[in-house]
């Protein structure tokens, strides 16, 4: 079983492939199952690196409040442990937030920076959001928690498929590793805090930020906004697209991703 030990704290991780390293970094409430979609097929192009975040999946649980910047720590920390000097980053939703602070504590060491579905800031309007989330998820069962995450996450395209959503949801209650909701609350109050406005400008990798058309939890000015703070940035937005475009797009969002990345890498061509 692959772990990362920090300071005595516990960080699951997988690795899956050879070539340049792509560290991967989850949203609030997934662990590493999150990438299923994106593994097989990055990890044909890259060394695919995807792991749990502190309070979710096999990762430790922590004893108190916290804040991004810490889950940021916690991925440089097992970059080091890697042994990795140099990584291709993709962030999603939360993964976003803690992958804008990798890269602005350790921008030599990101080589391409893809944020998905993820925001600079969120104010007084996302810690009200967060305060209000946690005490209704504080009083839910574990499957109106689950129903409540899947309905911000999903089209209602995808929602009208009564099979698919009943398999999605049947195969995410039997995660052997389910969330406690004292960690989920954590996470999400960490999140409600997270501000970069000020910093993102100074990022000189390139960026990808890639929003959805139809997201219910990040909306896609909120992408628009983290391209415009970056000199140089790609934006996408995938049209239709709900939060877990990952998941509804993989095929697209797979080679938005793995497009970016090559030709960012690519030499620049002589004259």
């Amino acid at each position: 079983m692959p772990v990362f030990e920090n300071d005595g704290r516990r960080l699951y991780y997988e690795v899956q492939g050879d070539g340049d390293p792509l560290l991967c970094v989850t949203g609030l409430s997934a662990d590493h199952f999150a990438w299923t979609l994106q593994v097989p097929p990055w990890s044909q192009s890259f060394k695919t690196i995807v792991f749990d975040n502190r309070d979710v999946g096999q990762s430790f649980r922590a004893d108190g409040p916290y804040e991004v910047a810490d889950m940021a720590q916690d991925t440089l920390a097992l970059v080091d442990g890697l042994g990795l000097e140099r990584f291709h980053l993709v962030g999603m939703s939360m993964g976003g937030t803690i992958a804008q602070e990798v890269a602005l504590a350790a921008p030599e060491r990101v080589r391409t920076l893809t944020l998905v579905v993820t925001f600079a800031w969120g104010g007084r309007w996302a810690r009200d959001f967060a305060r209000l989330w946690s005490r209704a998820a504080a009083q839910r069962t574990d499957e109106e928690h689950l129903d409540w995450l899947l309905l911000q996450s999903v089209s209602q395209e995808f929602y009208e498929n009564e099979q698919a959503i009943e398999y999605l949801r049947n195969m995410l209650l039997a995660n052997p590793y389910p969330q406690p909701r004292d960690a989920f609350i954590r996470q999400l109050d960490a999140s409600s805090r997270h501000d970069t406005r000020d910093r993102l400008g100074t990022l000189e990798m390139p960026l990808h930020v890639i929003g959805a058309e139809r997201d219910l939890l990040v909306p896609p000015w909120k992408s628009q906004e983290i391209a415009e703070l970056v000199p140089g940035a790609q934006l996408t937005i995938v049209p239709r697209a709900p939060h877990g475009v990952n998941l509804e797009r993989a095929e697209e969002f797979n080679a938005l991703v793995t497009d970016f990345i090559a030709q960012a890498s690519a030499p620049a061509s002589a004259g």
